[in-house]
Protein backbone atom coordinates (compact mmCIF):
# COMPACT_ATOMS: atom_id res chain seq x y z
CA UNK A 1 0.00 0.00 0.00
CA UNK A 2 3.05 2.24 0.46
CA UNK A 3 2.86 3.00 -3.88
CA UNK A 4 -0.57 3.73 -2.97
CA UNK A 5 -0.11 6.53 -0.55
CA UNK A 6 2.45 8.25 -3.39
CA UNK A 7 0.48 7.76 -6.23
CA UNK A 8 -2.10 9.53 -3.80
CA UNK A 9 -0.66 12.81 -4.23
CA UNK A 10 -2.23 12.60 -7.46
CA UNK A 11 -5.54 12.95 -6.82
CA UNK A 12 -4.63 14.88 -3.44
CA UNK A 13 -3.47 17.43 -6.30
CA UNK A 14 -6.31 17.08 -8.41
CA UNK A 15 -9.06 17.40 -5.75
CA UNK A 16 -7.20 20.74 -4.52
CA UNK A 17 -6.45 22.47 -7.93
CA UNK A 18 -10.60 21.89 -8.55
CA UNK A 19 -11.38 22.93 -5.03
CA UNK A 20 -9.57 26.71 -5.61
CA UNK A 21 -10.77 26.68 -9.36
CA UNK A 22 -14.62 25.87 -8.14
CA UNK A 23 -14.12 28.33 -5.53
CA UNK A 24 -12.28 31.23 -6.41
CA UNK A 25 -13.09 31.81 -10.29
CA UNK A 26 -16.47 32.75 -9.90
CA UNK A 27 -15.45 35.80 -8.41
CA UNK A 28 -13.31 36.54 -11.38
CA UNK A 29 -16.15 35.38 -13.69
CA UNK A 30 -18.41 37.99 -11.62
CA UNK A 31 -17.57 41.79 -13.15
CA UNK A 32 -17.63 40.35 -16.61
CA UNK A 33 -21.62 38.19 -16.33
CA UNK A 34 -24.13 39.73 -14.60
CA UNK A 35 -26.50 36.64 -14.95
CA UNK A 36 -25.85 33.81 -12.54
CA UNK A 37 -26.80 31.29 -15.19
CA UNK A 38 -23.91 32.22 -17.06
CA UNK A 39 -21.23 31.64 -14.30
CA UNK A 40 -22.77 28.22 -13.95
CA UNK A 41 -22.32 27.51 -17.60
CA UNK A 42 -18.84 29.20 -17.34
CA UNK A 43 -17.70 26.77 -14.47
CA UNK A 44 -19.00 23.45 -15.74
CA UNK A 45 -16.46 23.91 -18.67
CA UNK A 46 -14.53 20.85 -16.99
CA UNK A 47 -16.98 18.81 -17.15
CA UNK A 48 -17.85 19.47 -20.95
CA UNK A 49 -13.99 18.57 -21.04
CA UNK A 50 -14.06 15.47 -19.46
CA UNK A 51 -17.33 14.27 -21.44
CA UNK A 52 -15.53 14.93 -24.61
CA UNK A 53 -11.51 14.21 -23.97
CA UNK A 54 -11.52 12.01 -20.88
CA UNK A 55 -12.63 8.43 -22.48
CA UNK A 56 -10.31 9.45 -25.60
CA UNK A 57 -7.36 9.91 -23.77
CA UNK A 58 -7.97 7.23 -21.37
CA UNK A 59 -8.58 5.02 -24.34
CA UNK A 60 -5.01 6.67 -26.27
CA UNK A 61 -3.21 5.92 -22.54
CA UNK A 62 -4.05 2.15 -23.09
CA UNK A 63 -2.44 2.22 -26.41
CA UNK A 64 0.61 4.09 -25.54
CA UNK A 65 4.25 1.95 -25.10
CA UNK A 66 7.03 4.86 -24.23
CA UNK A 67 9.54 4.42 -22.04
CA UNK A 68 7.82 6.45 -19.25
CA UNK A 69 5.36 3.95 -19.68
CA UNK A 70 1.27 4.07 -20.82
CA UNK A 71 0.29 7.09 -18.19
CA UNK A 72 3.48 9.35 -17.21
CA UNK A 73 3.67 10.80 -20.86
CA UNK A 74 0.22 12.32 -20.27
CA UNK A 75 1.27 13.21 -16.48
CA UNK A 76 4.11 14.89 -17.90
CA UNK A 77 2.51 16.63 -20.36
CA UNK A 78 -0.72 17.74 -19.05
CA UNK A 79 0.58 18.76 -15.15
CA UNK A 80 3.21 21.11 -15.92
CA UNK A 81 0.36 22.72 -18.40
CA UNK A 82 -2.12 23.06 -15.98
CA UNK A 83 -0.08 24.55 -13.27
CA UNK A 84 1.43 27.22 -15.61
CA UNK A 85 -2.35 28.02 -16.97
CA UNK A 86 -3.75 28.02 -13.19
CA UNK A 87 -1.06 30.29 -12.40
CA UNK A 88 -2.14 32.51 -15.23
CA UNK A 89 -6.18 32.50 -14.31
CA UNK A 90 -6.09 35.29 -11.71
CA UNK A 91 -3.34 37.29 -14.04
CA UNK A 92 -6.40 37.83 -16.88
CA UNK A 93 -6.63 41.43 -18.12
CA UNK A 94 -9.97 41.00 -19.61
CA UNK A 95 -12.73 38.73 -20.15
CA UNK A 96 -11.54 37.30 -23.28
CA UNK A 97 -8.04 36.22 -21.50
CA UNK A 98 -9.70 34.85 -18.61
CA UNK A 99 -11.94 32.68 -20.50
CA UNK A 100 -8.82 31.58 -22.55
CA UNK A 101 -6.70 30.55 -19.68
CA UNK A 102 -9.75 28.59 -17.99
CA UNK A 103 -10.19 26.49 -21.40
CA UNK A 104 -6.76 26.20 -21.69
CA UNK A 105 -6.18 24.63 -17.64
CA UNK A 106 -9.41 22.89 -18.34
CA UNK A 107 -8.00 20.96 -21.03
CA UNK A 108 -4.63 20.39 -19.77
CA UNK A 109 -6.39 18.75 -16.87
CA UNK A 110 -8.12 16.74 -18.98
CA UNK A 111 -5.10 15.50 -20.49
CA UNK A 112 -3.98 13.66 -17.34
CA UNK A 113 -6.90 12.86 -15.25
CA UNK A 114 -7.72 10.09 -16.39
CA UNK A 115 -4.21 8.64 -16.74
CA UNK A 116 -3.80 9.44 -13.28
CA UNK A 117 -6.73 7.66 -11.80
CA UNK A 118 -5.68 4.36 -14.00
CA UNK A 119 -2.64 4.14 -12.42
CA UNK A 120 -4.02 3.32 -9.86
CA UNK A 121 -5.36 0.00 -10.98
CA UNK A 122 -2.21 -0.44 -13.29
CA UNK A 123 -0.08 -1.28 -9.93
CA UNK A 124 -2.72 -2.81 -7.65
CA UNK A 125 -3.60 -6.08 -7.45
CA UNK A 126 -7.28 -6.53 -8.27
CA UNK A 127 -7.93 -7.73 -4.63
CA UNK A 128 -6.53 -4.16 -3.26
CA UNK A 129 -8.03 -2.04 -5.26
CA UNK A 130 -11.41 -1.30 -3.36
CA UNK A 131 -8.73 -0.57 -0.35
CA UNK A 132 -6.45 1.50 -2.55
CA UNK A 133 -9.39 3.28 -4.36
CA UNK A 134 -10.40 4.08 -0.42
CA UNK A 135 -6.67 5.55 0.67
CA UNK A 136 -6.81 7.70 -2.53
CA UNK A 137 -10.52 9.14 -2.23
CA UNK A 138 -9.39 9.95 1.34
CA UNK A 139 -6.24 11.67 0.21
CA UNK A 140 -8.43 13.70 -1.91
CA UNK A 141 -10.82 14.54 0.71
CA UNK A 142 -8.43 16.21 2.94
CA UNK A 143 -6.99 18.33 -0.40
CA UNK A 144 -10.64 19.73 -0.71
CA UNK A 145 -10.87 20.51 3.43
CA UNK A 146 -7.24 21.74 2.85
CA UNK A 147 -8.01 23.95 0.30
CA UNK A 148 -11.08 25.38 1.42
CA UNK A 149 -9.35 25.95 4.45
CA UNK A 150 -6.19 27.21 3.51
CA UNK A 151 -7.66 28.90 0.34
CA UNK A 152 -9.51 31.09 2.13
CA UNK A 153 -6.62 32.47 3.91
CA UNK A 154 -4.70 32.77 0.99
CA UNK A 155 -6.57 34.56 -1.35
CA UNK A 156 -7.76 36.94 1.37
CA UNK A 157 -3.74 37.80 1.54
CA UNK A 158 -3.74 37.86 -2.46
CA UNK A 159 -5.75 36.92 -4.62
CA UNK A 160 -3.14 35.17 -6.78
CA UNK A 161 -2.31 33.40 -3.99
CA UNK A 162 -4.19 29.71 -3.95
CA UNK A 163 -4.15 29.52 -7.62
CA UNK A 164 -0.23 29.87 -7.46
CA UNK A 165 -0.26 26.76 -4.70
CA UNK A 166 -2.54 24.99 -6.16
CA UNK A 167 0.67 25.26 -8.95
CA UNK A 168 2.95 24.18 -6.69
CA UNK A 169 1.16 21.15 -4.98
CA UNK A 170 0.81 19.98 -8.78
CA UNK A 171 4.20 20.14 -9.94
CA UNK A 172 5.45 18.54 -6.49
CA UNK A 173 3.09 15.99 -6.78
CA UNK A 174 4.25 15.20 -10.32
CA UNK A 175 7.71 14.89 -9.39
CA UNK A 176 6.53 12.14 -6.45
CA UNK A 177 5.05 10.40 -8.81
CA UNK A 178 7.89 10.58 -11.37
CA UNK A 179 10.35 9.82 -8.73
CA UNK A 180 8.43 6.93 -7.53
CA UNK A 181 5.76 5.28 -9.54
CA UNK A 182 8.02 3.24 -12.33
CA UNK A 183 5.25 1.87 -14.81
CA UNK A 184 7.40 -0.85 -16.00
CA UNK A 185 8.54 -1.75 -13.04
CA UNK A 186 5.37 -1.69 -10.51
CA UNK A 187 2.37 -2.06 -13.20
CA UNK A 188 0.68 -5.60 -13.11
CA UNK A 189 -0.55 -4.98 -16.94
CA UNK A 190 1.97 -3.74 -18.66
CA UNK A 191 2.43 -6.78 -20.87
CA UNK A 192 -1.03 -6.82 -22.02
CA UNK A 193 -0.75 -3.15 -23.24
CA UNK A 194 1.90 -4.26 -25.08
CA UNK A 195 0.13 -6.87 -27.21
CA UNK A 196 -3.30 -5.84 -27.65
CA UNK A 197 -5.51 -2.87 -28.15
CA UNK A 198 -8.55 -1.41 -27.03
CA UNK A 199 -11.26 -0.55 -29.12
CA UNK A 200 -13.28 1.75 -27.11
CA UNK A 201 -16.64 1.07 -28.30
CA UNK A 202 -15.69 -2.19 -27.80
CA UNK A 203 -16.03 -2.16 -24.22
CA UNK A 204 -19.74 -1.40 -24.29
CA UNK A 205 -21.32 -4.65 -23.30
CA UNK A 206 -24.40 -5.44 -21.63
CA UNK A 207 -23.01 -5.66 -18.12
CA UNK A 208 -20.69 -2.61 -18.43
CA UNK A 209 -23.55 -0.41 -20.26
CA UNK A 210 -26.01 -1.44 -17.06
CA UNK A 211 -23.58 -0.36 -14.54
CA UNK A 212 -22.77 2.84 -16.32
CA UNK A 213 -26.07 3.21 -16.45
CA UNK A 214 -26.28 2.80 -12.51
CA UNK A 215 -23.42 5.36 -12.05
CA UNK A 216 -25.18 7.67 -13.91
CA UNK A 217 -28.24 7.70 -12.26
CA UNK A 218 -26.96 8.35 -8.35
CA UNK A 219 -24.29 10.94 -10.04
CA UNK A 220 -27.29 12.61 -11.00
CA UNK A 221 -29.06 12.05 -7.27
CA UNK A 222 -25.94 13.47 -5.65
CA UNK A 223 -24.88 16.27 -8.14
CA UNK A 224 -28.32 17.62 -7.68
CA UNK A 225 -28.56 17.40 -4.36
CA UNK A 226 -24.79 18.91 -3.75
CA UNK A 227 -25.55 21.83 -6.11
CA UNK A 228 -28.95 22.65 -4.86
CA UNK A 229 -28.89 21.89 -0.85
CA UNK A 230 -28.21 25.75 -0.04
CA UNK A 231 -31.05 26.68 -1.78
CA UNK A 232 -33.36 23.81 -0.08
CA UNK A 233 -32.00 24.77 3.61
CA UNK A 234 -32.59 28.26 2.96
CA UNK A 235 -35.84 28.88 1.01
CA UNK A 236 -37.77 25.42 2.54
CA UNK A 237 -35.93 25.03 6.10
CA UNK A 238 -35.65 28.41 6.92
CA UNK A 239 -31.87 28.01 7.66
CA UNK A 240 -29.70 30.87 7.52
CA UNK A 241 -27.12 30.53 4.46
CA UNK A 242 -24.27 30.13 7.14
CA UNK A 243 -26.19 27.18 8.52
CA UNK A 244 -27.40 25.77 5.50
CA UNK A 245 -23.67 25.60 3.74
CA UNK A 246 -22.10 24.24 6.90
CA UNK A 247 -24.74 21.21 7.19
CA UNK A 248 -23.22 20.13 3.79
CA UNK A 249 -19.66 19.36 5.52
CA UNK A 250 -21.19 16.31 7.49
CA UNK A 251 -22.00 14.53 4.36
CA UNK A 252 -18.52 15.71 3.22
CA UNK A 253 -16.69 15.07 6.48
CA UNK A 254 -18.43 11.39 7.13
CA UNK A 255 -17.45 10.44 3.34
CA UNK A 256 -13.88 11.13 3.90
CA UNK A 257 -13.95 10.06 7.31
CA UNK A 258 -15.05 6.42 6.17
CA UNK A 259 -13.48 6.32 2.28
CA UNK A 260 -11.08 4.17 3.73
CA UNK A 261 -12.90 1.43 6.18
CA UNK A 262 -15.29 1.24 3.18
CA UNK A 263 -12.97 0.58 0.61
CA UNK A 264 -11.59 -2.52 3.25
CA UNK A 265 -15.26 -3.47 3.21
CA UNK A 266 -15.51 -4.00 -0.58
CA UNK A 267 -12.74 -5.98 -0.34
CA UNK A 268 -14.05 -7.95 2.53
CA UNK A 269 -17.62 -8.69 1.82
CA UNK A 270 -17.71 -7.26 -2.38
CA UNK A 271 -17.78 -4.46 -4.25
CA UNK A 272 -21.51 -4.54 -5.53
CA UNK A 273 -22.58 -6.10 -1.85
CA UNK A 274 -20.97 -2.21 -0.38
CA UNK A 275 -22.53 -0.51 -3.73
CA UNK A 276 -26.16 -1.81 -2.98
CA UNK A 277 -25.65 -1.09 0.73
CA UNK A 278 -24.98 2.07 0.14
CA UNK A 279 -27.35 2.94 -2.93
CA UNK A 280 -30.57 1.68 -0.78
CA UNK A 281 -29.09 3.58 2.56
CA UNK A 282 -28.72 6.87 0.49
CA UNK A 283 -32.16 5.98 -1.30
CA UNK A 284 -33.80 6.07 2.17
CA UNK A 285 -32.11 9.27 3.88
CA UNK A 286 -32.93 10.77 0.64
CA UNK A 287 -36.57 10.02 0.44
CA UNK A 288 -36.33 10.56 4.65
CA UNK A 289 -35.07 14.31 4.63
CA UNK A 290 -38.06 15.94 3.23
CA UNK A 291 -39.71 14.52 6.73
CA UNK A 292 -37.22 16.11 9.00
CA UNK A 293 -37.69 19.85 10.17
CA UNK A 294 -34.80 20.19 13.08
CA UNK A 295 -31.83 21.33 12.04
CA UNK A 296 -29.78 18.17 14.35
CA UNK A 297 -31.73 15.75 12.31
CA UNK A 298 -30.69 16.84 9.08
CA UNK A 299 -27.32 16.62 10.07
CA UNK A 300 -27.33 13.47 11.25
CA UNK A 301 -29.09 12.10 8.43
CA UNK A 302 -26.09 14.28 6.04
CA UNK A 303 -23.47 12.41 8.12
CA UNK A 304 -25.15 8.78 7.36
CA UNK A 305 -25.73 9.87 4.01
CA UNK A 306 -22.33 10.72 3.84
CA UNK A 307 -21.23 6.86 4.77
CA UNK A 308 -23.84 5.41 2.63
CA UNK A 309 -22.09 7.54 -0.47
CA UNK A 310 -18.59 6.25 0.34
CA UNK A 311 -20.02 2.59 0.10
CA UNK A 312 -21.00 3.83 -3.50
CA UNK A 313 -18.45 5.80 -4.34
CA UNK A 314 -15.11 4.23 -3.29
CA UNK A 315 -16.67 1.01 -4.68
CA UNK A 316 -17.74 1.82 -7.72
CA UNK A 317 -14.61 2.69 -10.04
CA UNK A 318 -12.84 -0.47 -9.11
CA UNK A 319 -16.16 -2.40 -9.69
CA UNK A 320 -16.20 -0.40 -13.70
CA UNK A 321 -12.34 -1.62 -13.84
CA UNK A 322 -13.19 -5.18 -12.79
CA UNK A 323 -15.47 -6.24 -15.41
CA UNK A 324 -13.41 -5.26 -18.30
CA UNK A 325 -9.91 -6.85 -19.06
CA UNK A 326 -6.79 -5.78 -17.53
CA UNK A 327 -5.71 -3.83 -20.89
CA UNK A 328 -8.86 -1.97 -20.77
CA UNK A 329 -8.05 0.06 -17.70
CA UNK A 330 -7.65 3.73 -18.92
CA UNK A 331 -10.54 3.09 -21.46
CA UNK A 332 -12.69 1.94 -18.56
CA UNK A 333 -11.77 5.23 -16.34
CA UNK A 334 -12.52 7.47 -19.52
CA UNK A 335 -16.20 5.79 -19.70
CA UNK A 336 -16.34 6.13 -16.04
CA UNK A 337 -15.74 9.96 -15.95
CA UNK A 338 -17.94 10.15 -19.03
CA UNK A 339 -20.86 9.23 -17.59
CA UNK A 340 -20.24 10.90 -14.37
CA UNK A 341 -19.90 14.26 -15.97
CA UNK A 342 -22.78 13.83 -18.17
CA UNK A 343 -24.23 13.78 -14.47
CA UNK A 344 -22.80 16.50 -13.54
CA UNK A 345 -23.83 18.75 -16.69
CA UNK A 346 -27.10 17.10 -16.56
CA UNK A 347 -28.26 16.69 -13.17
CA UNK A 348 -28.54 20.53 -11.33
CA UNK A 349 -30.61 22.30 -14.13
CA UNK A 350 -33.04 19.32 -14.28
CA UNK A 351 -33.51 19.11 -10.63
CA UNK A 352 -33.59 23.00 -11.15
CA UNK A 353 -36.50 22.91 -13.21
CA UNK A 354 -38.04 20.06 -11.00
CA UNK A 355 -37.50 22.60 -8.18
CA UNK A 356 -39.41 25.70 -10.30
CA UNK A 357 -42.64 23.70 -10.86
CA UNK A 358 -43.09 21.72 -7.75
CA UNK A 359 -41.07 23.73 -5.46
CA UNK A 360 -38.38 22.98 -3.20
CA UNK A 361 -39.78 19.88 -1.46
CA UNK A 362 -39.49 18.25 -4.46
CA UNK A 363 -35.40 18.01 -5.12
CA UNK A 364 -34.83 15.03 -2.16
CA UNK A 365 -37.59 13.40 -3.71
CA UNK A 366 -36.07 13.48 -7.57
CA UNK A 367 -32.89 12.48 -5.72
CA UNK A 368 -33.97 9.62 -4.17
CA UNK A 369 -36.08 8.71 -7.08
CA UNK A 370 -32.80 8.95 -9.62
CA UNK A 371 -31.06 6.73 -6.57
CA UNK A 372 -34.05 3.76 -7.00
CA UNK A 373 -32.90 3.49 -11.26
CA UNK A 374 -29.47 3.34 -10.19
CA UNK A 375 -30.65 0.51 -7.65
CA UNK A 376 -32.78 -1.24 -10.23
CA UNK A 377 -29.89 -1.08 -13.18
CA UNK A 378 -27.26 -2.36 -10.57
CA UNK A 379 -29.41 -5.15 -9.81
CA UNK A 380 -29.36 -6.09 -13.33
CA UNK A 381 -26.08 -6.06 -13.66
CA UNK A 382 -25.12 -10.00 -13.03
CA UNK A 383 -21.28 -9.36 -12.23
CA UNK A 384 -20.24 -9.52 -9.03
CA UNK A 385 -17.15 -7.05 -9.20
CA UNK A 386 -14.43 -9.50 -9.20
CA UNK A 387 -11.95 -9.50 -12.04
CA UNK A 388 -12.25 -13.63 -11.79
CA UNK A 389 -15.65 -13.95 -13.41
CA UNK A 390 -14.74 -13.62 -17.51
CA UNK A 391 -16.40 -11.64 -19.24
CA UNK A 392 -18.81 -14.09 -20.89
CA UNK A 393 -19.84 -15.09 -17.86
CA UNK A 394 -20.96 -11.22 -16.99
CA UNK A 395 -23.08 -10.69 -20.46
Amino acid sequence: MKKTWLLGFGFFSISITWSLYNAFVPFFLDPFLQSTALIGFMMTLDNYCALFLQPWIGNRSDKTVSRFGRRMPYLLIGMPLAALFMILIPLHTNFITLVLFMVLMNLAMSLYRSPTIALMPDITPEAQRTKANGIINFMGGVGAIIAFGGGSMLYKANPSFPFVAAAAITLLSLLILFRFIKEKRDSITWAAADTERVKLLGELDRTTVLLLAAIFFWFVSYQGVEALFTLYGKHHMGLEESASAFSLTFFSLFFVLFAIPSGWLGNRFGKKTMILIGVIGLFLVFAAIPLIETLVMLRVMLALGGICWACININSYPFVVATGSERSIGTRTGLYYLVSSLAAISSPPLLGLAIDHFGYGSLFLCASGSMLLALLCLLLVKHNGSSSVSRTEAV
